[in-house]
């Protein structure tokens, strides 16, 4: 509660803080939170917020206590484990899911401890990363925050307005992550670069970029209650995630 007038935790997070500037307050790898109030639920259920498809967003400005930091600062790893540890300070660790079995076509319901989820913390040391891709193109690249993530949607949504048949989520994605070709750090030539990257080398730099990257692990594994075969997949984000009254 410290310097608070209100319930505030101190979250871990999954990239320590070295991804960030010298001098930024998470630099530290760690932020505070506050628990969820009246107020926050207010946020999450505002009509309005949601068909903004902002509600999220605010809920995590409402959230996050930390002077000088917005949730648009956060690395996406590193609020994934903002939005997990608020859930669970407000809602508790129980959050029940439905999973479809592969081998007997079932629905399965499940109740999966978030607590049980683990951070990922790739011991990188820099903020940009180079990769040799296999055509033997050299680039540089950085990870996205928050920020970046809305720019992205904002800009892909203006481009569907003039190739609606086309939708340029990855161009556009590799864009904001990539700061140089071979040495060339020309936003010209990092956007034709990006718009022509073939298939080969965009799986070698996905690959490289999760190598990289802070994250929690939404992987799981379930034991199907029907036939007992194992499920293993990502952890479904349903509207009770936030939303548990809901249910699934």
């Amino acid at each position: 509660m410290s310097e608070y007038s209100f319930p505030v935790e101190t979250i871990e997070l999954p990239s320590g803080g070295k991804f960030y500037p010298e001098g930024h307050p998470l630099r530290s790898g760690k932020i505070d939170v506050k628990y969820m109030t009246a107020k926050e639920e207010d946020i999450l259920t505002s009509t309005n917020l949601i068909k903004k498809g902002t509600v999220i967003d605010k809920l995590m400005e409402s959230l996050i206590v930390t002077k000088g930091v917005s949730p648009d600062d956060l690395l996406t790893g590193d609020l994934n484990a903002v939005m997990v540890a608020s859930r669970i300070l407000a809602y508790g660790k129980e959050y029940p899911i439905e999973l479809l079995c592969n081998s007997c076509g079932e629905k399965i319901k499940h109740t999966l401890d978030l607590t049980t989820l683990e951070m990922v913390t790739p011991d990188v040391p820099d903020s940009e990363y180079k990769v040799t891709l296999p055509t033997g193109v050299t680039v540089t690249f950085k990870l996205l925050t928050r920020g970046d993530e809305r720019a992205i949607d904002t800009e892909v949504d203006a481009l569907k307005k003039f190739k609606s048949s086309v939708d340029s989520n990855s161009s556009v994605r590799l864009k904001y992550m990539i700061t140089s070709v071979n040495g060339n750090t020309d936003q010209r030539v990092i956007r034709e670069f990006a718009e022509n990257m073939i298939i080969r080398d965009i799986r070698a730099f996905r690959e490289e970029v999760k190598k990289v990257s802070p994250d929690v692990n939404f992987d799981i594994q379930v034991t199907c209650s029907a036939c007992e075969a194992t499920i293993k997949g990502r952890m479904p984000f349903g509207v009770n995630f936030f939303w548990p009254d809901f249910g699934v």
